[in-house]
């Protein structure tokens, strides 16, 4: 029923108000450009961070696996994930510790697996509506 809705909708839209609208070759290449260059969200970056430090971790075995999940932002900047790793060990959410050879841990203390898990449970919900409006 709703996807004969937006079915609909999308002809009515395609009739009259893109039947006006014409992207020039040079300017579709660039919308598309932008959308494969969107950069990752801060805070999907914070919630990939804190899934990980679920277990301990080091700097960079995070970052090895941030990089495994496609997450970009640090590669040229690893003081971005540090930064991210001193405001969560400041607020309260993880803990660390030093090892004998210098290497530096971190993991999730109960306050970061209580907002872990409630930014989940937003995340889940968010998801389930998007798959109802979009009919799968």
């Amino acid at each position: 029923m709703m996807e004969d809705r937006l079915k609909n909708l999308k002809k009515k839209m395609d009739k009259k108000t893109f039947a006006t609208v014409k992207f020039s070759e040079d300017h579709q290449k660039e919308i598309h450009r932008r959308i494969n260059q969107q950069e990752e969200r801060d805070e999907d970056i914070l919630l990939s961070v804190m899934q990980l430090l679920v277990q301990e971790k080091t700097g960079h075995e995070l970052t090895g696996l941030l990089r495994g999940r496609g997450i970009q932002k640090f590669e040229n900047n690893e003081g971005f994930l540090y930064t991210m790793l001193h405001r969560l060990e400041q607020t309260g959410c993880i803990d660390t510790k030093w090892d004998e050879s210098g290497a530096k841990y971190y993991w999730l203390k109960n306050k970061g697996r209580k907002l872990l898990s409630k930014a989940e449970q937003k995340r889940a919900k968010h998801v389930l509506v998007l798959k109802e409006l979009l009919g799968r």
